[in-house]
């Protein structure tokens, strides 16, 4: 597998035209895309739009989900792989070099946009008026790529870059209300999971559940299952796997023949102390203090 380090292998590879900017190239797509069949890596950011008629791209752990017109975000080193590419219209690609963001508010901010970290299948699907906008600013990023860079084409090319992304976290958070008709809550389908660990034993012989394990048992990404809860709850995963545990936990207390040991190893604890810490911070209470007063 081809690792590039520098956006100007990416391009000789490809049969392009070497790139306006060292550190940052725009790659538009018609009917074909441009990187043909191939798997690699790299050292840049990629933010791509594309609307696919047919073909495979991936990365992470699954396939592109293409309906409509979808965005792609990919971080530096992730594997993507394309094959057999054939588009309905024309799409573009953005390769931002990591480097490019030294010194840069983005460098930072770039951190926080979660979609970096969503599996494929987990696409961005614009609206017409959505597609708008993403492409006027591509088109103004695409101004300052092709004249004569000077002291302020950097910066301005950064802040309509800083748009796309803080639009895209706009759009997603739409994605997550519109789409909940079709996809069912999320927070029911992860109370199920949590309940069937319980109901099987899991949690005794496994201990407690991490955030990968069930969103790898939903067929999402851990990332993509703490934002959408956080969107549907006000909560993060690892918020409500604790709310879960501690419910029960309060259930299994109030039974005469369970001590506090008993519970917390029932309930996935490796010791007593870190289940008691957990239970006052959710409960107020100790669980000898609430099994205490509830049984008197």
């Amino acid at each position: 597998m081809k690792h590039f380090k520098t956006l100007s292998d990416l391009h000789r590879a490809n049969g392009w035209p070497p790139p306006e900017h060292p550190l940052l190239s725009l790659a538009n797509c018609n009917r074909d895309c441009p990187l043909g069949d191939r798997e690699f890596t790299s050292d840049a950011y990629l933010i791509g739009f594309k609307k696919l008629k047919a073909g495979v791209i991936r990365y992470g752990r699954t396939q592109y989900d293409h309906s409509n017109g979808s965005m792609m975000f990919v971080k530096p080193r992730q594997i993507i792989e394309m094959r057999d590419l054939e588009l309905e219209e024309k799409g573009f690609m953005i390769f931002i070099h990591e480097d490019f963001l030294n010194g840069h508010e983005l460098h930072h901010t770039i951190q926080k946009y979660g979609f970096f970290d969503y599996e494929v299948n987990e696409a961005l699907h614009l609206s017409p008026k959505e597609e708008e906008l993403i492409w006027s600013l591509h088109e103004k990023i695409g101004t300052e790529y092709t004249n004569n860079p000077d002291e302020y084409s950097r910066e301005i090319m950064l802040s309509h870059l800083a748009s796309i992304l803080m639009y895209a976290q706009r759009f997603y958070k739409r994605q997550f209300i519109n789409r909940t008709e079709l996809s069912g809550i999320m927070i029911s389908k992860f109370n199920r999971v949590l309940t069937q660990y319980l109901e099987a034993g899991t949690l005794q012989e496994k201990g407690l559940p991490s955030v990968n394990a069930l969103a790898d048992t939903l067929n999402v990404s851990p990332r993509y299952l703490s934002d959408l809860l956080k969107q549907e709850t006000g909560k993060t995963a690892m918020d409500l796997i604790h709310l879960f545990l501690i419910s029960e936990a309060k259930n299994r207390l109030l039974a005469e023949d369970q001590n506090i040991a008993s519970v917390a190893y029932q309930l996935g604890f490796e010791n007593v102390s870190y289940f008691t810490r957990l239970f006052k911070k959710q409960v107020g209470l100790k669980p000898f203090e609430f099994k205490k007063m509830n049984l008197n």
